[in-house]
């Protein structure tokens, strides 16, 4: 498929529709209800889940097929948070086993789990720049 990816109806009707096109109406809109945070994820990606599974699902942004995408970023969110602990604790730089300084390989860690972060935050308006495209309008 070439071109932008399609904007959900949801989002459009939550960021204005400039082009005043008709909105599709054959999407699928599945029910605004998220479940518990699945059992595979971390005790900070858990947390993570309760603290913006409100928000999101109350704009209308999340819904009971995003969960999976959801737990993602919520994943992430615990890789990164656990990974700079371990910068923050043991340095940006730390000895290898034969004693030269290298890189500490937590900062990789963090590192790849931000670029997840940045991607699934787009995905879901949780960024200044993503969300100063949002129009709140009635439907």
């Amino acid at each position: 498929m070439r071109g932008r990816k399609p904007t959900p109806r949801a989002l459009k009707i939550v960021k204005g529709n400039p082009g005043k096109r008709p909105l599709r109406q054959s999407e699928p809109r599945p029910l605004s209800s998220i479940p518990g945070a699945p059992d595979p994820l971390t005790d900070e990606a858990k947390k993570e889940w309760s603290r913006m599974t409100g928000e999101l699902n109350a704009l209308g942004l999340l819904t009971s097929l995003d969960w999976t995408a959801f737990a993602a970023y919520c994943q992430a969110w615990s890789d990164w948070v656990g990974a700079m602990e371990k910068v923050k604790a043991l340095g940006a730089v730390v000895k290898s086993p034969n004693g030269f300084p290298v890189s500490n390989p937590y900062a990789d860690v963090a590192n790849r789990a931000f670029k997840q972060l940045r991607v699934l935050w787009a995905e879901f308006g949780l960024t200044p720049s993503s969300r100063s495209r949002i129009e709140v309008s009635g439907d």
